[in-house]
């Protein structure tokens, strides 16, 4: 089964958890049996190869999330990179050309499309299958998934089937409604459009070559930037007739918001929380090394990370965007392919960083023209190279880099470094990076 995992937000409705660079799947809040915490991006993963351990698992994502993905699945997963954000039919397109010209999937096969962070078990897993195998018999030229509703959604589109049978012909769709249409459409038999569905290679490699020039994945990749925004749905699912739908009834549940995220929480709290009795549906999210104490709280949501503390009523927490979009904010935590920093501290001149790297990784070998570098090593063994020359470094050790020197860190195990930064320009752009020889 060739599948295309779309990873795709923004980070805002989850926030202070979310930002432009770690957007909801990758937020670790569902336990695991070994009493630790996944993310959505993470179960579904896993949750995917339990069922076909030789499916060909492809992420399409735009290059800010590629360090976040690393990070969480490992170095050897395959990663289609959207150069910049384009909406679902380029980041398909683009997506389909890869697996054609780079990983030589045959114009024949069948390719799977859904979403990286639904909440689901393994019956959708098995329904995507199910999906690939009706896509390479030819049932159609495209295959979708419609999602029995549980209720009378504004948020989803609805998919109205010509018949109730398990597999059937589209009749149409329709765009989100307001709850009052949403409960006729349902009365007809309707479906969630979910954003699941599976096609033949070269069913969208020609509806691709038809709205967009290019001869092949790189010379698509090369113009990515130029391409319309536009979505999957309004650029080919509305404009094709020879459509059928798969109705798949198992548990679906799209964790967009504080309150449909938290519906799905194993226990109460994440992080050191303290309720008192009088605590009725609260739940508690907290990544600072600060205690929160909850008293006396209902139907209540607690958040807390470098970037903010969210308190909110679960049904309010769905209008927090427009609040978050009035925000201008210096990022305060990241996930890289070597591990994760985390601010401490911003002065007019300074900031204080916590960089955690894993075992056997390191920095790029970069220099910074206009500030200067201190790192202060407090767990830990490994080696910094600067300007070529290579040390072994230990808790206690402090390297001091002036503006213009190449440096990298390397950890041997676990590393913890405080890095202190110093100068008048402190900027995320003031970075160059250079080959490192080994």
């Amino acid at each position: 089964m060739n599948v295309v995992l779309l990873s795709g937000g923004s980070g805002k409705r989850l926030w202070p958890l979310s930002n432009d660079i770690r957007s909801k799947q990758f937020i670790q809040i569902f336990r695991t049996e070994d009493g630790g915490y996944e993310s959505m991006v993470q179960r579904v993963y896993r949750q995917l190869r339990a069922v076909d351990p030789e499916a060909a698992v492809n992420i399409a994502a735009p290059k800010t999330q590629v360090s976040a993905i690393h990070n969480q699945l490992g170095d050897q997963v395959r990663i289609c990179v959207e150069p910049c954000r384009r909406d679902t039919f380029p980041a398909i397109a683009l997506a389909t050309a890869y697996l054609h010209d780079v990983c030589g999937v045959s114009e024949e096969e069948a390719v799977v499309v859904c979403p990286v962070d639904p909440y689901v078990e393994r019956p959708y897993f098995e329904a995507l299958a199910e999906l690939g195998r009706l896509a390479e018999e030819g049932q159609a030229r495209l295959v979708l998934m419609g999602i029995e509703p549980t209720y009378p959604s504004e948020k989803y589109g609805y998919i109205l089937p010509a018949d109730t049978g398990r597999i059937g012909r589209v009749n149409a769709f329709k765009e989100k409604p307001d709850t009052k249409t949403a409960e006729e459409y349902i009365r007809q038999g309707a479906l969630w459009n979910g954003g699941v569905f599976a096609y033949k290679l070269k069913y969208v490699l020609e509806r691709a070559h038809e709205r967009i020039d290019f001869t092949d994945y790189e010379d698509l990749y090369g113009k990515y930037d130029t391409l319309t925004g536009i979505s999957f749905d309004y650029a080919v699912v509305e404009q094709e007739s020879d459509i059928k739908v798969l109705r798949f009834a198992g548990e679906w549940k799209d964790l967009g918001t504080w309150n449909t995220l938290t519906e799905a929480m194993e226990n109460e709290s994440v992080g050191e929380a303290l309720m008192n009795e009088n605590c009725r549906n609260v739940h508690v999210i907290n990544e600072l090394d600060v205690p929160i104490l909850c008293m006396g709280l209902n139907d209540m949501v607690v958040s807390a990370s470098p970037e903010g503390i969210l308190v909110s009523d679960k049904e309010q927490s769905s209008y927090i965007k427009p609040f978050v979009d009035r925000l201008d904010q210096q990022v305060m935590f990241a996930e890289k392919s070597w591990g994760s920093f985390r601010v401490i501290n911003i002065e007019d001149e300074s900031m204080t960083i916590k960089v955690t790297l894993r075992p056997g990784h390191r920095m790029n070998y970069h220099s910074h023209e206009r500030r200067d570098e201190v790192w202060t090593v407090i767990s830990g063994e490994g080696r910094t190279i600067v300007d070529g020359m290579e040390q072994p470094v230990r808790v206690g050790d402090v390297i001091t880099m002036q503006a213009g020197c190449r440096h990298t860190i390397i950890a041997d195990t676990e590393l913890k470094v405080i890095e202190v930064q110093l100068g008048k320009e402190i900027s995320v752009h003031d970075k160059q990076k250079f080959e490192l020889d080994e």
